[in-house]
């Protein structure tokens, strides 16, 4: 298990490591609004070190567990950005942002158990580690401590909270059941990023707002900004699943593919093997030797070798320039959002964030 010391303690801010440093703001009053990002940043870590200890000794490990395996904390900190349109770091803006994390954390356990996931943030699954019902359980008592903070919040936190966590089970549940069979797939796929991801990233960025007093206004240009960049986030994650460079992405190639996830790689390619033989030769040919059937996919050296062959040819297929393009042109409507917003570092941050979103795959 990794180290718990407080990431902004390390060597490199996580608002750094999100393009907010010196590459973006060249004056010193930028540089200034950066470490504010930063400083909120290494308070919120602290809080979440506290808030998800438990009584129980099984529960405060299971708890801290993929907590302190790392993560960018991207929420948390478009949560503090969204703030400084504001009064900035409020102690309402920290216990926000720190609800927006511990909501993340906790379907992490539940979305590993259900794609029978075997590593996360590096480190084995914590239904690797410690079976199905543990990790459940681990991700309800972490929403129930994300609903304890969200309470001091009052009544409009709680609301936001509510209907969000109703997004991330329904995102769940139609990416569990599938499109309707007079759904086109490709909609549906679109709609279950936007539940499960931007939802969440959303209601960070709207809650960076609210409890900081800012002009309510910027309420729905952040929403939107964030509903779309996750969008653009998982769209980007599809690209990343079929890179040749696992050292870069720290993702193994065709980790989606092997699983059966339906990205939308493979959903362009199902749609264009209607009318294109090559399409329908390589589907085919994926529908054979890489997808599971009834049992988990082998992981001989044949089948090993099936899968970097498939995920070469998916990855030179046109689907795959297909996708890259639809999810900058996510980002790009999403940075468009932002338009209503005042110019300064704030908007150059957030459009900034939109661009290192897309830049993931180089």
């Amino acid at each position: 298990m990794k180290s718990s010391i407080p990431l902004a303690r390390r060597g490199t801010t996580i608002a750094s490591q999100a393009g907010l440093g010196e590459r973006l703001f060249a004056s010193s009053e930028e540089r200034g609004f950066a470490q504010k990002i930063d400083d909120g940043l290494a308070l919120v870590e602290v809080g979440l070190l506290r808030e998800v200890a438990f009584g129980d000794d099984l529960a405060d490990v299971t708890g801290r567990y993929l907590l302190e395996a790392g993560g960018k904390r991207v929420r948390p900190m478009l949560a503090l950005l969204t703030a400084q349109l504001g009064d900035g770091n409020t102690e309402q803006v920290i216990e926000a942002a720190q609800v927006t994390e511990i909501t993340h954390l906790a379907s992490l356990y539940h979305d590993d158990v259900m794609d029978e996931a075997d590593v996360r943030r590096g480190v084995p699954s914590a239904q690797n580690v410690w079976g199905n019902s543990v990790a459940i359980l681990t991700g309800d008592l972490l929403f129930a401590r994300a609903s304890q903070l969200v309470a001091r919040l009052g009544e409009r936190a709680i609301r936001l909270q509510a209907d969000t966590f109703e997004r991330l089970v329904l995102g769940q549940l139609h990416e569990t059941l599938g499109p309707r069979i007079d759904q086109d797939p490709i909609e549906h796929y679109i709609g279950v990023l936007a539940d499960k991801t931007g939802s969440l990233i959303a209601a960070a960025a709207q809650m960076g707002v609210i409890f900081s007093n800012a002009p309510a206004a910027y309420e729905l240009p952040v929403v939107t900004f964030g509903e779309k960049i996750g969008v653009a986030f998982q769209l980007i994650d599809d690209v990343i699943d079929l890179s040749p460079r696992p050292e870069q992405t720290g993702k193994v190639p065709g980790t989606d593919l092997r699983a059966g996830i339906a990205t939308l790689p493979l959903l362009y390619l199902r749609r264009d093997a209607v009318h294109d033989q090559e399409a329908a030769a390589l589907l085919a040919r994926i529908e054979r030797e890489v997808l599971p059937h009834d049992a988990p996919p082998a992981h001989t050296a044949e089948a090993d070798a099936h899968l970097a062959e498939a995920v070469a040819d998916l990855r030179e297929h046109e689907v795959t320039r297909v996708t890259l393009a639809e999810a900058r042109r996510w980002a790009d409507d999403a940075v468009t959002a932002l338009d209503p917003l005042p110019d300064g570092p704030v908007k150059k941050a957030l459009t900034r964030f939109a661009e290192s979103v897309v830049d993931r795959t180089k």
